[in-house]
């Protein structure tokens, strides 16, 4: 399932609530880790595909159906700017700069890759491993696409 983003910061509060009502029917509870998890990410990507391209964008969710309860979710953004994301230092008074650092630390798996004359950034949440997420470390988790610049923040530019 997918939804078009147009480039108006407006579109992350859509696409939030377009994520949540796909996860109804997913079997995926509105108040479990992995839904709230799937939230914010999607409000990361979105917010980065809109303020740092400037350029419409696709959202794309891949929900396990009711009868799997042990599968990945998918969550993609394409854009059509061929800017990559680069890893950039932010300092601790900056309001911004963090985004695919979170995405980094709450994602089991995330990256890019370029898509046409644009580019799609994913990430992945196994929903078996969200059980035990909620005592592990915010920045304590999956693969990353930039393995080895933990502390930095990522933008495309």
């Amino acid at each position: 399932m997918q939804l078009e983003i147009r480039p108006d910061p407006a579109e992350v509060g859509r696409a939030r609530r377009w994520a949540r009502s796909r996860l109804a029917g997913s079997g995926i509870g509105a108040d479990e880790p992995l839904a709230e998890t799937l939230i914010l990410l999607v409000s990361e990507l979105v917010t980065n595909a809109v303020v740092h391209t400037g350029c419409p964008a696709v959202l794309r969710l891949s929900l396990p159906g009711a009868e799997t309860g042990e599968a990945t979710v998918r969550l993609e953004v394409a854009d059509t700017s061929s800017c990559a994301p680069v890893p950039r230092c932010v300092d601790g008074d900056a309001t911004g700069g963090r985004g695919l650092a979170l995405v980094d630390g709450l994602a089991d798996r995330w990256g890019w890759s370029p898509e046409g004359a644009g580019k799609r950034i994913w990430c992945e949440l196994d929903r078996c491993a969200q059980d035990g997420r909620a005592a592990t470390s915010a920045f304590g988790g999956g693969t990353s696409a930039f393995e080895g610049y933990e502390g930095f923040a990522y933008e495309a530019v």
